[in-house]
């Protein structure tokens, strides 16, 4: 069961070290095409947040963006595949901030393509979320059982 876990782990982390991969590769001077897609909606987002806050968000450069995001990514997935809850927890994070944002379906019309697009996509890294919420629960809820084992163990001798 061990190294099924363990394939598991990789398959799923390889999603983001990839997508990570692919995002050093291509980052370049200017942050390369995710900086070019991810800016426009990423200065909506801000200016959205600002608008619903009432105060002005400070300018934050795309490239450091991405590149926070590349960090997020191949660090969690790394941490992931030896099956630590931070792993898990950072690539929470990393979903977290990234989805509402580059998954902006909330700012088109339902009956367009595009909603549909960003929503399937949406839900896509909704059930990523809950994945991690998933693994985060039964890595948590593991150590208990071992612990009242050895409990009833240590009292019966």
């Amino acid at each position: 069961m061990g190294f099924v876990s363990f394939v598991g782990r990789v398959l799923f982390a390889s999603v983001f070290l990839l997508s990570a991969y692919q995002e050093f590769s291509e980052f370049g001077t200017d942050g390369g095409p995710a900086a070019k897609s991810l800016k426009p909606k990423f200065n909506l987002f801000v200016k959205q947040v600002s608008a619903g806050i009432g105060m002005a968000v400070p300018h934050i450069d795309i490239k450091s963006v991405i590149a926070f995001t590349m960090f997020l990514k191949a660090f969690g997935g790394l941490l992931f595949i030896i099956s630590s809850s931070f792993g898990a927890l950072v690539l929470l994070v990393y979903l977290a901030f990234i989805t509402p944002v580059v998954y902006d379906f909330y700012n088109y019309e339902m009956e367009s393509q595009q909603f549909v697009k960003l929503f399937t996509m949406f839900s896509q890294n909704l059930a990523l979320f809950g994945a991690l919420l998933f693994f985060l629960g039964m890595k948590n809820s593991i150590p208990r059982r071992h612990s009242k084992r050895r409990a009833a163990k240590t009292k019966t001798t």
